[in-house]
């Protein structure tokens, strides 16, 4: 019934296993690959015919966890899978960027890749076996897809690379990179780093190059036994050079004109006339929709060309100078800290809020749930580019930016117990014109700072792009969203004068060179050091203490069989201290007890008042007390937090007191020392031995 074809190597230390003909079959391709006890399903389809009207190709890839894979029941009401996570969002960015560029040019029918992780040995990370399975999938599907790639991770630690490293290995770890290419070149960077040399870094990503090679020979070797007949390429319905010729002889000479326009908008203006003179003039002899795959291959060429026979960029700039940057932080008065960073026409406002630890985020994975005090949001509006647009959820562009700000700011926060808030920031890009995720990160830094946050030292962030035809190349530092499209990479590298903290990588070519990447990381360093220079006339370092609006956290420490005294039955004791103070309380199992408020002195009501509840009373010390009840051998005093003791009727007063009444009152405020204890723990006390003015010990004074 069935025709199974497999493949199996050792990869890494452990076996990977691929196999097809036997889980869904309709598919145009499908894979079940094996990677430990790790499982992913990969399949690839596309539709027969392309989708009529449109300019681009119509990819989607969704990579999806199952909560069976790790023996676990989803939580929430409707016990059921729902809308995808924010790590299944990244992993179906992550597999769509190697992808997307080795489809056959020109191919626009819909095409869905989808990849189900079936089982999950919370040892190896799904992404690479599903970034493997798709390649796998997509190469023996018959689709036009000209690969296989592979790709692998790679983790460093004592000078040694790692290849795929198990979850406690990338734990203990200096780098978590991702890489995927061809046998070529690389395709696809992904890394969160600590502070590493872009020697390092490089090294890492030739190293993971090296190491997929089997990947893609394996990938190769189950083609041969198992892959459908390729699909035919329509040819194409025009002619193309004709068509190209034509709009150059109609309107080149605009969009020469156009892009020597240096502001954004203008050059948008006169490029969308331009184009509207073409569609008009050509209306007759070719379609809308082949007029602008044309139309745009022409200011490709026009661009792309000027920039390596001159040198000089749209906005008149060399290949290696940063756009005029400013910086400036405390922008907002009720914010926790903000900052407004402003290069050229990119500009992120990035608002920095502090909280405690009942603000984490509770994050329910496969691997466990496990809480988050660092969380970062991007938002890109419409308006950012001038543009109507539908507002609403975030989508897999702004969640993939805020990663990639995450990734290059987290290796520098400081350890949760010395600075023990809860961090939420958010960038909101105000304007854009080439990498606002990197002007996000430069903005995080002066935030974050601005509100009091230890940074280890501040990051900054560049995007870096390339324009390469046949032998010439040219590298560009911070690229504008004209290069970003036109070009042939963008490569966003983040991090402090002393290293790397973040890497991204996207080829839109087949595949880069390590002398390319090796020339890009070096120009991105010098522009990454003069970017950090000019966030420093705004903010050298982290505000001393945090902002005044911001909630003071206090750690103290409680013994832990104290930790119910301080709650009280159901809650009780711990509500009437928040209740009564204004503080919030958090109390970890440890017996770690945090404290927070606004107003310091509510602080510091609470902090005594916990104090008091746990702390033991010592012989012969004095404290201050109120009567809370007479009884006729004597009075009972609270003077120790909720703690009581008797101040017997022979101790109220040097003088011989005949009725209680006499002497005290239940309320009054009274001064007492401790004599002694009971048999049953019961604390005695003294008034008598107390001077009631001074609160002098009269037995000291005596001696």
């Amino acid at each position: 019934m069935f025709t199974v074809h497999r493949k199996e190597i050792e990869w890494g230390g452990r076996k990977l296993v691929m196999e097809t003909g036997k889980i869904a079959r309709q598919a145009n391709g499908a894979v079940l690959v094996t990677y430990g006890d790790t499982t992913v399903l990969c399949t690839a389809v596309a539709a027969k015919a392309p989708k009529p009207g449109i300019d681009f190709f119509p990819l989607t890839v969704n990579y999806q966890e199952k909560a069976f894979a790790a023996g676990k029941i989803p939580g929430g009401f409707f016990k059921r899978e729902g809308r995808p996570t924010e790590k299944e969002t990244l992993v179906s960015r992550l597999i769509d960027r190697p992808i997307r560029p080795l489809f056959a040019e020109g191919f626009r029918n819909e095409t869905q890749v989808v990849c189900t992780v079936l089982s999950h040995d919370l040892e190896n990370d799904p992404d690479i076996v599903a970034m493997v399975g798709a390649s796998a999938a997509l190469t023996i599907s018959g689709i036009p897809f000209l690969g296989p790639i592979g790709a692998a991770r790679v983790g460093y630690k004592n000078g040694q690379y790692i290849l795929n490293p198990t979850a406690d290995e990338i734990a203990d770890t200096d780098l978590n990179l991702v890489v995927a290419g061809t046998t070529e070149g690389v395709l696809m960077v992904e890394s969160e780093a600590k502070e590493l040399t872009e020697e390092v870094m490089l090294g890492a990503v030739m190293f993971g190059h090296s190491h997929f090679q089997p990947i893609i020979e394996a990938i190769i070797d189950l083609a041969e036994l198992a892959a459908k007949e390729p699909w035919d390429l329509p040819a194409s319905a025009y002619d193309r050079k004709a068509l190209k010729a034509r709009l150059r002889d109609t309107v080149g000479a605009a969009v020469e004109a156009a892009y020597t326009e240096t502001v954004k908008q203008s050059r948008y203006e006169k490029v969308g006339a331009a184009k509207a003179k073409a569609l008009e003039t050509l209306a007759g002899e070719y379609e809308a929709q082949q007029i602008g795959v044309e139309f745009k291959e022409l200011e490709a060429d026009i661009l792309r060309g000027a920039v390596l026979k001159t040198g000089r960029r749209i906005d008149g700039r060399d290949t290696k100078t940063v756009r005029p940057i400013v910086s400036e932080v405390g922008v907002l008065p009720r914010a926790h800290g903000s900052a407004l960073f402003t290069r050229g026409e990119t500009q992120a406002l990035v608002v920095t809020t502090l909280g405690t630890s009942q603000d984490e985020q509770i994050i329910d994975a496969l691997e466990g749930e496990y809480r988050e005090h660092f969380m970062l949001h991007y938002n890109f509006p419409p308006y950012s580019v001038g543009e109507a647009g539908r507002m609403g959820s975030p989508g897999r562009r702004e969640i993939g930016h805020g990663k990639l700000a995450w990734r290059a700011i987290h290796p520098l926060l400081p350890k949760k117990e010395d600075f023990p808030y809860t961090l939420r920031v958010v960038s909101e890009v105000t304007e854009s014109n080439g990498s606002s995720s990197m002007a996000t990160v430069c903005g995080t830094s002066l935030s974050l700072m601005d509100a009091g946050a230890p940074l280890l030292r501040p990051v900054a962030g560049i995007a870096m792009g390339l324009i390469k035809e046949d032998h010439a190349f040219a590298v560009l530092s911070d690229i504008l969203g004209d290069e970003d499209h036109l070009g042939d990479m963008d490569f966003k590298v983040a991090g402090t004068e002393v290293g790397i903290t973040a890497l991204q990588m996207d080829i839109k070519i087949t595949s880069i060179t390590e002398e390319i990447m090796k020339i890009a990381l070096g120009q991105a360093k010098d522009g990454r050091l003069h970017i950090l220079d000019e966030m420093s006339k705004a903010l050298t370092g982290a505000r001393d203490g945090v902002n005044e609006n911001a909630p003071r956290i206090t750690v103290i420490n409680i013994p832990k069989e104290k930790i119910r005294d301080v709650i009280g039955s159901g809650g009780k004791v711990i509500r009437e201290i928040v209740e009564q103070t204004g503080a919030k309380i958090d109390i970890d199992d440890d017996g770690t007890v945090k404290v927070s408020a606004v107003d310091q002195k509510k602080a510091e009501a609470a902090i005594e008042w916990i104090k008091g509840i746990v702390a033991e009373p010592e012989m012969n010390v004095v404290y201050i007390g109120k009567v809370v009840k007479v009884v006729d051998f004597g009075a009972f005093v609270n003077f120790l937090g909720s703690r009581d003791g008797l101040v017997h009727i022979s101790e109220l007063s040097p003088q011989r007191v005949a009725k209680v009444s006499d002497v005290v009152s239940q309320g009054d405020a009274v001064k007492v020392k401790v004599i002694g204890f009971d048999d049953r723990g019961k604390v005695k006390l003294s008034m008598k031995q107390v001077d009631q003015v001074t609160g002098e010990d009269l037995t000291k004074k005596a001696e």
